[in-house]
């Protein structure tokens, strides 16, 4: 599998507005019905289902949301829909095959990881319709997705992750402020990178110097797990930030956030976490208290979104780009941290996230360079 940090750099970087708006022994796949649940033939052609990667469908973040939307789309179209859940990269292969078996004709797969597995499966059925979340589909890197049936679903996270930089940066007492990821993709890094720009701005705007630490912007790489999951190497690595004076912290890669939220309860200091991907306060409450924000995307609301137009107009290849202005991505509420947060911070982060759409605050990304 070919799979490079430079991954959709060509492909994606003259998107703009033209794109804003739609844009083994694998597990057993598992079937949920539409609207209303009924076993009754479908009123549409669409059968939509979808390959997670090896973080599962419940991992409250990356394919949960995708999962979420899935079923969303089904229902509002009254299809049936099917999942299935990678436990391995090995999985990912014969999880699509086995959809396309089932006749599954519009297949999601979740995440950059697929992306290899989704061109094949697209070029060996071309009949077939494909839209993949997060990942330009681009193998060959040559500024094209690699087959006219596969819509790219992407999000510039880059706005949003300088928001929740910014109010990092506000919050921190220490003036150390960390992040880390799962790989050294473009998906995960753009995060860290739009993190540490927000960091950079607060301290010209407020003649600061909070530091982060995890990642350097002029290198383009930093701290890497080197995977997706929970588990010591992402308890060590959010160890090692809160050692070194960290106080607010920023995981990113799906379910890595966990072990980063263990880690800040065992230390019994007051460390604050930003969650990616959904909002960590509404779907995994049991660290309320430390969540500060989430930089979402609206992996739910897209994935949705394409299945209707879908059953609507039918399929179209156009990428869907979300943006802080199309309000494809943004940060979530400070919730239970509210009450921790300058009072005037909400304010500053509106006039910033203005300034953004505008232009008049650059934020650079792969998706806009």
């Amino acid at each position: 599998m070919n799979l490079t940090p430079r991954r959709g750099l060509a492909a994606f970087a003259s998107i703009g507005a033209a794109a804003l708006m739609l844009a083994g022994c694998a597990p057993a796949p598992t079937a949920s019905e539409g609207a209303g649940g009924s076993s009754a033939a479908a009123a549409t052609d669409v059968y939509p289902c979808m390959v997670s990667d090896t973080g599962g469908f419940d991992d409250n973040s990356f394919n949960e949301l995708g999962a979420n939307g899935l079923d969303d789309g089904a229902k509002a179209i009254g299809a049936k829909s099917t999942k299935a859940e990678s436990t391995t990269d090995a999985d990912y292969a014969p999880n699509i095959d086995s959809l396309v078996s089932q006749g599954c004709n519009l297949i999601f797969t979740v995440g950059f990881n697929l992306s290899a597995a989704t061109v094949e499966a697209a070029t060996a059925n071309p009949d077939v319709d494909f839209a993949i979340i997060d990942d330009a589909a681009d193998n060959d890197f040559d500024g094209k997705t690699d087959a006219d049936n596969i819509k790219p679903i992407l999000f510039d996270t880059s706005g949003a992750a300088f928001l929740a930089g910014y109010a990092a940066a506000s919050t921190s007492k220490s003036g150390i402020v960390g992040t880390y990821g799962g790989m050294n993709f473009p998906t995960v890094s753009i995060f860290m990178d739009g993190f540490a720009q927000g960091v950079d701005y607060f301290n010209t705007e407020k003649g600061k110097s909070v530091q982060v630490l995890g990642w350097d912007h002029d290198k383009s790489d930093g701290t890497f797990i080197g995977g997706f999951e929970a588990g010591t190497d992402s308890l060590n690595a959010a160890q090692n930030l809160i050692d070194q004076g960290a106080d607010v912290i920023l995981p990113v890669g799906g379910p890595i956030y966990q072990s980063a939220a263990e880690a800040i309860a065992d230390s019994g200091k007051d460390i604050a976490l930003i969650g990616c991907d959904a909002d960590l306060f509404e779907t995994d409450p049991k660290y309320q208290d430390i969540y500060l924000t989430s930089i979402l995307k609206g992996m739910q609301v897209a994935t949705s979104d394409v299945i209707e137009a879908a059953n609507t107009s039918g399929f179209d290849n156009t990428p869907y780009l979300g943006t802080l202005e199309n309000e494809g991505v943004g940060i979530a509420p400070f919730h239970n941290y509210e009450s921790k947060v300058d009072a005037g911070l909400q304010g500053e982060l509106d006039t910033i996230k203005a300034g953004i759409i505008s232009g008049d605050i650059e934020v650079t990304s792969y998706l806009n360079a």
